[in-house]
């Protein structure tokens, strides 16, 4: 048996994989699984009782994490001459304008988030279906497309991240790294939440939150109720 293979079944030993917890229960056990060689990505899933075959019970947005991903992002920024030296000024990785597309057309990317200014849109569109494929699309909704590239710039670095239901219903999102302290994690958790719950889509019948597990890269699935997703010690609702 592999080391994995070790590390996944001592955690889920005496682990019922059935029960639910609060989301600070929850959390508590996935921090104290075994740790693999490498600092792990805690996420979040839903399985949301949305038709996302209907337009307006789609689910894309963006929500800022107040503890960051623990990721190092490099964000590239289509801009030109003045809007191209604020990206710069604040910390873009990336920046370029038509030479970037052709770059970017070719296969090579070297970035983790796409900011665009309007005027560029032509040109990355051009990129599409290289950026899409890979969820680098530049997007007025999510705030991507903008003239205030420095800001953009400034939320994506700082915890900024896209999210966006698949056709089944179902939702990730990175809420940080297994280091995090618990209540980091929590309230990285707890804005997600509150993220999912405001973007409801009034068309959407019966039950919302269908279900709802946080788990690390390399451990089990750990249920949340729910039915009471916000639910937390020591964290004011």
């Amino acid at each position: 048996m592999s080391g994995h293979g070790k590390r996944f079944a001592k955690a889920v030993d005496g682990l019922d994989r059935e029960a639910e917890h609060t989301p600070s229960e929850a959390i508590r056990l996935v921090k104290g699984f075994p740790n693999a060689k490498f600092d792990e990505t805690v996420e979040v899933a839903f399985r949301l009782g949305i038709d996302t075959r209907k337009q307006d019970q789609s689910l894309r947005g963006t929500v800022s994490l107040p503890h960051g991903t623990g990721k190092t992002v490099r964000v590239a920024v289509f801009a030109q001459g003045e809007k191209a030296r604020e990206a710069r000024d604040a910390g873009a990785d990336v920046v370029g304008s038509g030479e970037l597309v052709e770059t970017v057309m070719k296969g090579e990317i070297d970035f983790d988030a796409a900011i665009a200014t309007p005027d560029m849109m032509a040109e990355v569109g051009k990129a599409g279906r290289v950026l899409g494929p890979r969820g680098l699309m530049p997007n007025p909704k999510t705030g991507t497309v903008t003239n205030d590239v420095a800001k953009a710039v400034a939320d994506v670095k700082g915890g900024r991240i896209e999210y966006r239901a698949d056709r089944t219903g179902i939702l990730h999102l990175i809420i940080g790294k297994k280091s995090f302290e618990e209540r980091a994690l929590l309230e990285n958790y707890l804005a997600v939440v509150d993220e999912v719950l405001k973007a409801k889509p009034s068309s959407a019948k019966g039950r919302y939150i269908e279900s709802l597990v946080v788990s690390s890269t390399m451990g089990p699935g750990v249920r949340i109720d729910p039915t009471h997703p916000r639910e937390a010690e020591g964290v004011t609702a």
